[in-house]
Protein backbone atom coordinates (compact mmCIF):
# COMPACT_ATOMS: atom_id res chain seq x y z
CA UNK A 1 0.00 0.00 0.00
CA UNK A 2 1.35 3.41 -0.94
CA UNK A 3 1.89 5.73 2.01
CA UNK A 4 -0.29 8.86 2.08
CA UNK A 5 1.39 12.01 0.89
CA UNK A 6 1.07 13.67 4.31
CA UNK A 7 3.57 11.21 5.78
CA UNK A 8 6.22 12.45 3.36
CA UNK A 9 6.09 16.01 4.66
CA UNK A 10 8.60 15.16 7.37
CA UNK A 11 11.17 14.74 4.61
CA UNK A 12 10.99 18.42 3.68
CA UNK A 13 13.37 20.90 5.25
CA UNK A 14 13.74 24.56 4.44
CA UNK A 15 16.73 26.71 5.35
CA UNK A 16 16.78 30.36 4.22
CA UNK A 17 14.49 29.58 1.31
CA UNK A 18 16.39 26.48 0.23
CA UNK A 19 14.29 23.31 0.25
CA UNK A 20 15.42 19.71 0.63
CA UNK A 21 13.38 16.73 -0.51
CA UNK A 22 14.51 13.54 1.19
CA UNK A 23 13.41 11.05 -1.42
CA UNK A 24 10.94 8.55 0.08
CA UNK A 25 11.62 4.84 -0.28
CA UNK A 26 9.29 1.87 0.05
CA UNK A 27 10.75 -1.64 0.19
CA UNK A 28 9.70 -3.86 -2.68
CA UNK A 29 8.02 -1.05 -4.62
CA UNK A 30 8.90 1.26 -7.47
CA UNK A 31 10.07 4.56 -5.97
CA UNK A 32 9.71 6.54 -9.21
CA UNK A 33 5.96 7.36 -9.09
CA UNK A 34 6.04 8.82 -5.57
CA UNK A 35 9.13 10.89 -6.30
CA UNK A 36 7.70 12.12 -9.60
CA UNK A 37 4.57 13.33 -7.83
CA UNK A 38 6.69 15.46 -5.49
CA UNK A 39 9.23 16.90 -7.90
CA UNK A 40 7.10 19.78 -9.15
CA UNK A 41 7.52 21.39 -5.70
CA UNK A 42 11.31 21.29 -5.96
CA UNK A 43 12.17 22.89 -9.28
CA UNK A 44 13.95 25.91 -7.78
CA UNK A 45 16.47 26.44 -4.97
CA UNK A 46 16.24 22.82 -3.90
CA UNK A 47 18.17 19.68 -3.04
CA UNK A 48 16.70 16.33 -4.04
CA UNK A 49 18.42 13.83 -1.75
CA UNK A 50 18.59 10.08 -2.21
CA UNK A 51 19.67 9.18 1.30
CA UNK A 52 22.53 6.92 2.30
CA UNK A 53 21.32 3.62 3.72
CA UNK A 54 18.59 3.07 1.13
CA UNK A 55 18.58 1.14 -2.14
CA UNK A 56 16.05 3.05 -4.23
CA UNK A 57 13.99 1.11 -6.75
CA UNK A 58 13.97 3.19 -9.93
CA UNK A 59 11.95 0.59 -11.77
CA UNK A 60 10.41 3.03 -14.25
CA UNK A 61 12.08 6.01 -15.97
CA UNK A 62 12.59 9.12 -13.90
CA UNK A 63 12.04 12.39 -15.78
CA UNK A 64 12.92 15.58 -13.91
CA UNK A 65 10.74 18.64 -14.62
CA UNK A 66 11.98 21.05 -17.27
CA UNK A 67 13.15 24.49 -16.28
CA UNK A 68 15.01 23.54 -13.10
CA UNK A 69 16.81 26.47 -11.44
CA UNK A 70 19.43 26.10 -8.75
CA UNK A 71 18.74 22.43 -8.09
CA UNK A 72 21.11 19.76 -6.81
CA UNK A 73 20.34 16.06 -7.12
CA UNK A 74 22.44 14.22 -4.52
CA UNK A 75 22.72 10.47 -4.83
CA UNK A 76 24.05 9.32 -1.48
CA UNK A 77 22.06 6.11 -1.45
CA UNK A 78 22.17 3.41 -4.12
CA UNK A 79 19.79 3.27 -7.08
CA UNK A 80 18.77 0.19 -9.00
CA UNK A 81 17.16 -0.47 -12.36
CA UNK A 82 14.81 -3.44 -12.72
CA UNK A 83 16.78 -6.67 -12.97
CA UNK A 84 14.38 -8.30 -15.44
CA UNK A 85 15.38 -7.81 -19.09
CA UNK A 86 11.91 -8.30 -20.54
CA UNK A 87 10.41 -5.72 -18.21
CA UNK A 88 12.98 -3.12 -19.19
CA UNK A 89 12.61 -3.87 -22.90
CA UNK A 90 8.87 -3.35 -22.67
CA UNK A 91 9.36 0.06 -21.10
CA UNK A 92 12.08 1.18 -23.53
CA UNK A 93 10.08 -0.04 -26.52
CA UNK A 94 6.96 1.89 -25.54
CA UNK A 95 6.01 5.17 -27.19
CA UNK A 96 6.14 6.97 -23.84
CA UNK A 97 9.79 6.19 -23.09
CA UNK A 98 11.59 9.55 -22.67
CA UNK A 99 14.80 8.34 -24.31
CA UNK A 100 16.78 7.72 -21.14
CA UNK A 101 16.08 6.11 -17.79
CA UNK A 102 17.02 9.36 -16.03
CA UNK A 103 16.29 12.49 -18.03
CA UNK A 104 16.72 16.23 -17.65
CA UNK A 105 15.33 18.59 -20.26
CA UNK A 106 16.24 22.19 -19.62
CA UNK A 107 17.42 24.10 -16.60
CA UNK A 108 20.00 26.46 -15.12
CA UNK A 109 22.52 25.74 -12.37
CA UNK A 110 21.75 22.04 -12.08
CA UNK A 111 24.10 19.65 -10.27
CA UNK A 112 24.02 15.86 -10.41
CA UNK A 113 26.17 14.68 -7.53
CA UNK A 114 27.05 11.22 -6.29
CA UNK A 115 28.80 10.07 -3.15
CA UNK A 116 32.50 9.66 -2.44
CA UNK A 117 31.86 6.82 -0.03
CA UNK A 118 32.95 3.55 -1.65
CA UNK A 119 29.77 1.56 -0.96
CA UNK A 120 27.19 4.27 -1.55
CA UNK A 121 26.10 6.40 -4.46
CA UNK A 122 26.07 3.55 -6.99
CA UNK A 123 23.56 3.24 -9.83
CA UNK A 124 23.17 -0.45 -10.69
CA UNK A 125 22.13 -1.17 -14.28
CA UNK A 126 22.26 -4.99 -13.99
CA UNK A 127 24.11 -5.13 -17.26
CA UNK A 128 25.74 -8.51 -16.76
CA UNK A 129 22.52 -10.40 -17.52
CA UNK A 130 22.16 -8.48 -20.79
CA UNK A 131 25.77 -9.13 -21.78
CA UNK A 132 25.59 -12.84 -21.01
CA UNK A 133 22.76 -13.35 -23.51
CA UNK A 134 24.12 -10.73 -25.96
CA UNK A 135 20.86 -8.77 -25.83
CA UNK A 136 21.00 -5.36 -27.49
CA UNK A 137 17.35 -4.77 -28.33
CA UNK A 138 15.59 -1.92 -26.49
CA UNK A 139 18.48 -1.20 -24.15
CA UNK A 140 17.90 1.59 -21.61
CA UNK A 141 20.20 4.57 -22.07
CA UNK A 142 21.21 6.05 -18.74
CA UNK A 143 21.35 9.79 -18.09
CA UNK A 144 20.21 12.46 -20.51
CA UNK A 145 21.52 15.79 -19.21
CA UNK A 146 19.90 17.84 -21.95
CA UNK A 147 19.71 21.61 -22.44
CA UNK A 148 21.22 22.42 -19.07
CA UNK A 149 23.05 25.75 -18.66
CA UNK A 150 25.76 25.80 -15.98
CA UNK A 151 25.56 22.12 -15.13
CA UNK A 152 27.73 19.86 -13.00
CA UNK A 153 28.04 16.07 -13.06
CA UNK A 154 30.35 14.95 -10.28
CA UNK A 155 31.20 11.92 -8.13
CA UNK A 156 28.70 9.71 -9.96
CA UNK A 157 29.28 5.93 -9.89
CA UNK A 158 27.63 3.72 -12.50
CA UNK A 159 27.74 -0.09 -12.10
CA UNK A 160 27.31 -2.32 -15.15
CA UNK A 161 25.14 -0.02 -17.26
CA UNK A 162 23.23 -1.62 -20.08
CA UNK A 163 23.61 1.12 -22.68
CA UNK A 164 24.88 4.70 -23.03
CA UNK A 165 25.67 6.51 -19.80
CA UNK A 166 25.77 10.32 -19.97
CA UNK A 167 24.52 12.40 -22.91
CA UNK A 168 24.79 16.19 -22.76
CA UNK A 169 23.01 17.29 -25.92
CA UNK A 170 22.36 21.01 -26.10
CA UNK A 171 23.91 21.85 -22.73
CA UNK A 172 26.14 24.88 -22.18
CA UNK A 173 28.87 25.39 -19.58
CA UNK A 174 29.14 21.89 -18.17
CA UNK A 175 31.72 20.48 -15.76
CA UNK A 176 31.82 16.68 -15.41
CA UNK A 177 34.48 15.36 -13.06
CA UNK A 178 35.42 12.55 -10.72
CA UNK A 179 32.85 10.17 -12.19
CA UNK A 180 33.28 6.42 -12.36
CA UNK A 181 31.74 4.06 -14.91
CA UNK A 182 32.38 0.36 -14.19
CA UNK A 183 31.19 -1.76 -17.10
CA UNK A 184 33.52 -4.74 -17.09
CA UNK A 185 32.08 -8.21 -17.57
CA UNK A 186 32.55 -11.04 -15.09
CA UNK A 187 32.57 -13.52 -17.98
CA UNK A 188 34.10 -13.70 -21.46
CA UNK A 189 31.21 -11.79 -23.04
CA UNK A 190 31.77 -8.17 -23.94
CA UNK A 191 29.87 -5.19 -22.57
CA UNK A 192 28.93 -2.67 -25.24
CA UNK A 193 28.37 0.66 -23.53
CA UNK A 194 29.31 4.27 -24.27
CA UNK A 195 30.37 6.58 -21.46
CA UNK A 196 30.22 10.32 -22.24
CA UNK A 197 28.45 11.70 -25.29
CA UNK A 198 29.24 15.39 -25.57
CA UNK A 199 26.84 17.38 -27.71
CA UNK A 200 26.88 20.92 -26.36
CA UNK A 201 29.11 23.95 -25.90
CA UNK A 202 31.80 24.89 -23.38
CA UNK A 203 32.30 21.59 -21.57
CA UNK A 204 35.08 20.32 -19.35
CA UNK A 205 35.39 16.61 -18.58
CA UNK A 206 38.22 15.71 -16.21
CA UNK A 207 39.44 13.14 -13.72
CA UNK A 208 36.97 10.48 -14.83
CA UNK A 209 37.55 6.71 -14.55
CA UNK A 210 35.85 4.70 -17.30
CA UNK A 211 35.69 0.96 -17.98
CA UNK A 212 33.36 0.14 -20.84
CA UNK A 213 32.96 -1.56 -24.19
CA UNK A 214 32.39 1.31 -26.60
CA UNK A 215 33.65 4.87 -27.02
CA UNK A 216 35.13 6.32 -23.86
CA UNK A 217 34.16 9.70 -25.23
CA UNK A 218 32.13 10.56 -28.29
CA UNK A 219 31.64 14.11 -29.51
CA UNK A 220 28.61 14.68 -31.67
CA UNK A 221 27.49 17.27 -34.17
CA UNK A 222 26.98 20.73 -32.72
CA UNK A 223 29.68 20.31 -30.10
CA UNK A 224 32.00 23.27 -29.64
CA UNK A 225 34.75 24.06 -27.16
CA UNK A 226 35.03 20.63 -25.55
CA UNK A 227 37.91 19.75 -23.22
CA UNK A 228 38.45 16.17 -21.99
CA UNK A 229 41.51 15.59 -19.80
CA UNK A 230 43.31 13.70 -17.04
CA UNK A 231 41.23 10.53 -17.27
CA UNK A 232 41.44 6.74 -17.59
CA UNK A 233 39.70 4.65 -20.26
CA UNK A 234 39.68 0.85 -20.36
CA UNK A 235 38.14 -1.73 -22.64
CA UNK A 236 36.43 0.52 -25.18
CA UNK A 237 36.78 1.90 -28.67
CA UNK A 238 38.62 5.14 -28.05
CA UNK A 239 38.35 8.89 -27.79
CA UNK A 240 36.05 9.60 -30.70
CA UNK A 241 34.72 12.43 -32.78
CA UNK A 242 31.46 11.28 -34.31
CA UNK A 243 30.02 9.41 -35.92
CA UNK A 244 29.03 12.38 -38.06
CA UNK A 245 27.01 12.91 -41.21
CA UNK A 246 24.69 9.92 -41.10
CA UNK A 247 22.12 9.99 -43.86
CA UNK A 248 23.78 12.98 -45.51
CA UNK A 249 23.28 15.24 -42.51
CA UNK A 250 25.45 18.33 -42.02
CA UNK A 251 27.96 18.01 -39.18
CA UNK A 252 29.56 20.82 -37.19
CA UNK A 253 32.21 20.09 -34.55
CA UNK A 254 34.79 22.70 -33.58
CA UNK A 255 37.48 23.38 -31.00
CA UNK A 256 38.08 20.12 -29.16
CA UNK A 257 41.05 19.31 -26.92
CA UNK A 258 41.54 15.80 -25.55
CA UNK A 259 44.66 15.40 -23.43
CA UNK A 260 46.44 13.40 -20.75
CA UNK A 261 44.43 10.19 -21.05
CA UNK A 262 45.50 6.62 -20.32
CA UNK A 263 43.98 4.11 -22.74
CA UNK A 264 44.13 0.47 -21.64
CA UNK A 265 42.99 -2.48 -23.75
CA UNK A 266 41.08 -0.22 -26.11
CA UNK A 267 40.57 -0.72 -29.82
CA UNK A 268 41.79 2.78 -30.69
CA UNK A 269 43.27 5.71 -28.82
CA UNK A 270 42.12 8.58 -31.03
CA UNK A 271 39.32 8.10 -33.50
CA UNK A 272 37.35 10.15 -36.02
CA UNK A 273 34.38 8.58 -37.79
CA UNK A 274 31.98 9.97 -40.34
CA UNK A 275 29.54 8.32 -42.71
CA UNK A 276 30.03 8.20 -46.44
CA UNK A 277 27.78 10.84 -47.99
CA UNK A 278 27.83 13.11 -44.97
CA UNK A 279 28.38 16.86 -45.09
CA UNK A 280 29.77 19.60 -42.89
CA UNK A 281 33.05 20.16 -41.08
CA UNK A 282 35.03 18.99 -38.08
CA UNK A 283 37.72 21.57 -37.29
CA UNK A 284 40.45 22.28 -34.77
CA UNK A 285 40.59 18.92 -33.01
CA UNK A 286 43.61 18.00 -30.89
CA UNK A 287 44.50 14.76 -29.12
CA UNK A 288 47.56 15.29 -26.87
CA UNK A 289 49.54 13.05 -24.52
CA UNK A 290 47.65 9.82 -25.05
CA UNK A 291 48.81 6.40 -23.88
CA UNK A 292 47.70 4.92 -27.16
CA UNK A 293 46.24 2.01 -28.81
CA UNK A 294 46.02 3.38 -32.38
CA UNK A 295 45.00 6.46 -34.34
CA UNK A 296 42.14 5.90 -36.75
CA UNK A 297 40.43 8.43 -39.01
CA UNK A 298 37.69 7.17 -41.30
CA UNK A 299 35.15 8.88 -43.53
CA UNK A 300 33.68 5.51 -44.37
CA UNK A 301 32.04 4.59 -41.06
CA UNK A 302 29.24 2.09 -41.32
CA UNK A 303 26.60 0.18 -39.37
CA UNK A 304 27.01 -3.58 -39.44
CA UNK A 305 23.32 -4.04 -38.84
CA UNK A 306 22.27 -2.55 -42.18
CA UNK A 307 24.54 -4.43 -44.56
CA UNK A 308 28.03 -4.40 -46.05
CA UNK A 309 30.39 -1.47 -45.86
CA UNK A 310 29.80 1.17 -48.52
CA UNK A 311 32.51 1.75 -51.08
CA UNK A 312 32.14 5.18 -52.57
CA UNK A 313 34.18 7.99 -54.06
CA UNK A 314 31.45 10.50 -53.24
CA UNK A 315 32.71 14.04 -52.78
CA UNK A 316 30.07 14.49 -50.09
CA UNK A 317 31.90 13.65 -46.88
CA UNK A 318 32.35 15.47 -43.61
CA UNK A 319 35.45 17.62 -44.04
CA UNK A 320 38.26 17.45 -41.54
CA UNK A 321 40.52 20.42 -40.92
CA UNK A 322 43.30 21.16 -38.43
CA UNK A 323 43.58 17.76 -36.76
CA UNK A 324 46.59 17.32 -34.47
CA UNK A 325 47.70 14.08 -32.82
CA UNK A 326 50.48 15.17 -30.47
CA UNK A 327 52.36 12.85 -28.13
CA UNK A 328 51.13 9.27 -28.48
CA UNK A 329 53.09 6.52 -26.79
CA UNK A 330 52.61 2.84 -26.03
CA UNK A 331 52.27 -0.62 -27.51
CA UNK A 332 50.23 -1.78 -30.50
CA UNK A 333 48.53 -5.13 -29.98
CA UNK A 334 49.51 -7.00 -33.14
CA UNK A 335 48.96 -10.44 -31.64
CA UNK A 336 45.52 -11.60 -32.89
CA UNK A 337 42.78 -11.27 -30.33
CA UNK A 338 38.97 -11.22 -30.23
CA UNK A 339 37.78 -7.69 -29.54
CA UNK A 340 34.17 -8.82 -29.13
CA UNK A 341 31.97 -6.16 -30.74
CA UNK A 342 31.63 -7.75 -34.18
CA UNK A 343 28.28 -8.96 -35.45
CA UNK A 344 29.31 -9.49 -39.07
CA UNK A 345 32.29 -10.79 -41.00
CA UNK A 346 34.29 -8.77 -41.83
CA UNK A 347 34.03 -6.77 -38.63
CA UNK A 348 33.00 -3.12 -38.65
CA UNK A 349 36.54 -1.96 -37.92
CA UNK A 350 38.19 -4.16 -40.55
CA UNK A 351 40.35 -2.11 -42.95
CA UNK A 352 41.34 -3.87 -46.19
CA UNK A 353 45.07 -4.40 -46.26
CA UNK A 354 45.66 -3.59 -42.59
CA UNK A 355 48.17 -5.80 -40.80
CA UNK A 356 47.31 -4.94 -37.22
CA UNK A 357 50.66 -3.22 -36.78
CA UNK A 358 49.46 0.24 -37.78
CA UNK A 359 49.91 3.12 -35.39
CA UNK A 360 47.85 5.38 -37.69
CA UNK A 361 45.23 4.72 -40.35
CA UNK A 362 44.03 7.72 -42.36
CA UNK A 363 41.01 6.48 -44.32
CA UNK A 364 40.08 9.68 -46.14
CA UNK A 365 38.55 10.78 -49.42
CA UNK A 366 40.18 13.19 -51.89
CA UNK A 367 39.68 16.92 -51.31
CA UNK A 368 38.13 16.43 -47.88
CA UNK A 369 41.05 16.89 -45.45
CA UNK A 370 43.56 19.62 -44.72
CA UNK A 371 46.25 20.11 -42.10
CA UNK A 372 46.17 16.67 -40.50
CA UNK A 373 49.35 16.16 -38.46
CA UNK A 374 50.69 13.44 -36.16
CA UNK A 375 53.77 14.41 -34.16
CA UNK A 376 55.82 12.85 -31.36
CA UNK A 377 54.41 9.39 -31.98
CA UNK A 378 56.33 6.69 -30.11
CA UNK A 379 54.99 3.18 -30.53
CA UNK A 380 56.14 -0.40 -30.67
CA UNK A 381 54.35 -3.65 -31.42
CA UNK A 382 53.88 -6.59 -29.09
CA UNK A 383 55.77 -8.89 -31.46
CA UNK A 384 58.65 -6.50 -32.09
CA UNK A 385 57.65 -6.12 -35.74
CA UNK A 386 58.05 -2.78 -37.48
CA UNK A 387 55.30 -0.27 -36.76
CA UNK A 388 53.26 0.57 -39.87
CA UNK A 389 50.83 3.20 -41.15
CA UNK A 390 48.11 3.41 -43.78
CA UNK A 391 47.74 6.69 -45.64
CA UNK A 392 46.90 7.75 -49.19
CA UNK A 393 48.87 10.80 -50.30
CA UNK A 394 46.17 11.75 -52.81
CA UNK A 395 43.68 12.37 -49.99
CA UNK A 396 45.76 14.49 -47.62
CA UNK A 397 48.55 16.46 -49.24
CA UNK A 398 50.22 18.21 -46.32
CA UNK A 399 53.12 16.64 -44.39
CA UNK A 400 51.21 14.48 -41.89
CA UNK A 401 54.26 13.79 -39.73
CA UNK A 402 55.08 10.46 -41.30
CA UNK A 403 55.54 9.11 -44.78
CA UNK A 404 52.01 8.90 -46.20
CA UNK A 405 51.84 5.39 -47.63
CA UNK A 406 50.83 1.87 -46.74
CA UNK A 407 54.06 0.78 -45.17
CA UNK A 408 56.46 1.21 -42.24
CA UNK A 409 56.13 4.23 -39.98
CA UNK A 410 58.74 6.72 -41.13
CA UNK A 411 58.73 10.04 -39.32
CA UNK A 412 58.92 13.22 -41.42
CA UNK A 413 59.69 16.80 -40.43
CA UNK A 414 56.18 17.62 -39.20
CA UNK A 415 56.36 14.62 -36.88
CA UNK A 416 59.07 16.10 -34.67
Amino acid sequence: MQLPLTLFLVHLTCVHGWKTLRVPHAEGRDDTPTLTALLHNFTMDSTILFEEGHIYNIWTPLAFPSGLQNVEIRIEGNLTYPDDITTVQGIVGSSSFPGAWFSFNGGTNVTLRGSRKPNWGWVDGHGQAWWDVNEQTNRPHGWSFKKITNGVIRDMKIWKPVAWNFATSGSVNLHAFNNRISALSDTDVRPFRLSFSAGGTNMLFEDNFIQNGDDCLTIGSGAKNIHFRNSYCEGGHGLSIGSLGKGGSVADVQDVLIENVIMRSTLYGARFKSWTGGNGLARNITWRNIALEDIYITQNYWDQGVGPKTNSSSINNTRVQDFLFDGFFGTIRDIPYVEGSCVTDPCWYAVPGATGKEVAILDLYPDTASNVIAKDIFARTQTGSAVAVMCNSTTVTNDVGFKCWNGPFVRTSAGF
